[in-house]
């Protein structure tokens, strides 16, 4: 509530109150300007076998009592509006609580990637390696007339090759390795130059000189993002061009907008699908917000904003640079 709406709900009631003594002393006046209670004695003088001149006691005591059930009503009231405060407020805290459930099972997720993808590189890496080895130990020593050996080496040597691309596949959508040794900056770059060669399409990618570093959480948050968003153009927009842009919002914070001229989407029905979802969930384990902006035939931009890490938050010292 803001202050002004403090201040008119503080001096509220003390205005009721002064437009019911008002009233008082006006009803005061005229009563004894027209001398109300002598016309009132005249009127009700032939019906006094009727008592009607108890009336005013009656209708006094009948006043009281509805201002007495008024007062009742309005403690009612209030604690109604307690109780629905304290059912907000719990409200409030289950819904942080949640937050904070799908922030750890992100967490726990990236952190399973993170094992199985050592694990591939640890495993099937060093075997397709190994195999590749002996293959080239083959060709080398092998004679002119045992062609139809090499010929076989050479198939072994290129299935070898594909399971190791495959895996470096794996790898790569498993957990970034250039996300790791590299930083956000360039994975991203990296990302939009794989998926343009993959899909056909210009990606073009824009960022800011944004010093300091952002943490895992925030990386694989703004990463996840803009890949699902990738996928998705790829799947449905049928675009001609696609912007990723990386920089700060007017507030400050920490912004990633991924625009296509495609055909767009309907929002309602796209809400539901759990890559919208997940990337809703993700910007708010962050204390961000996901906004999608589409229409049918007018591509769709999606912005993610969080708040900027501390460690980055001071200004950029040097000029924006692009990416294409």
């Amino acid at each position: 509530m803001a202050a002004s709406e403090r201040r008119a709900f503080r001096w509220r009631p003390l205005g009721d109150v002064g437009v019911i003594v008002l009233a008082t002393l006006a009803s005061y006046g005229l009563a004894s300007f027209f001398e109300l209670a002598e016309r009132i004695h005249r009127w009700v003088a032939p019906y006094e076998h009727w008592e009607a001149d108890e009336l005013p006691f009656s209708l006094t005591v009948l006043a009281c009592g509805l201002a007495w059930y008024a007062l009742r009503r309005a403690r009612d009231a209030r604690a109604q509006l307690l109780l629905r405060e304290q059912a907000e407020a719990q409200a409030r805290g289950l819904l942080l609580h949640n937050r904070e459930l799908a922030r750890q099972l992100i967490a726990v997720q990236e952190s399973e990637r993170l094992a199985l993808a050592r694990e591939l590189h640890d495993e099937l890496g060093q075997g397709c390696a190994a195999v590749r080895a002996e293959t080239a130990c083959i060709r080398l020593c092998g004679a002119a007339d045992r062609a139809a050996t090499l010929a076989g080496v050479e198939r072994a040597d290129r299935a070898a090759q594909q399971l190791y691309q495959t895996v470096r596949g794996m790898l790569r959508r498993l957990r970034p390795v250039n996300l790791d040794e590299l930083g956000l900056i360039a994975a991203l770059q990296e990302l939009c130059e794989s998926w343009e060669e993959r899909s056909g399409v210009p990606c073009i990618f824009h960022h800011e000189n944004l010093p300091g570093e952002f943490g895992d959480s925030v990386d694989i948050a703004l990463y996840r993002v803009t890949q699902e968003a990738l996928t998705n153009v790829m799947r449905h927009a049928n675009a001609s061009a696609v912007h990723v842009k990386l920089g700060r919002s007017a507030q400050g914070e920490l912004q990633l907008s991924i625009e296509d001229d495609g055909r767009g989407m309907d929002l309602s029905a796209a809400s539901r699908g759990l890559g919208l979802l997940g990337a809703t969930e993700r910007a708010a384990a962050l204390g961000g917000e996901l906004d999608v902006q589409a229409a049918p035939g007018a591509g769709v931009r999606l912005t993610l904003r969080v708040p900027m890490p501390v460690a980055a938050a001071a200004p950029a010292t040097q000029p924006a640079k692009e990416l294409a």
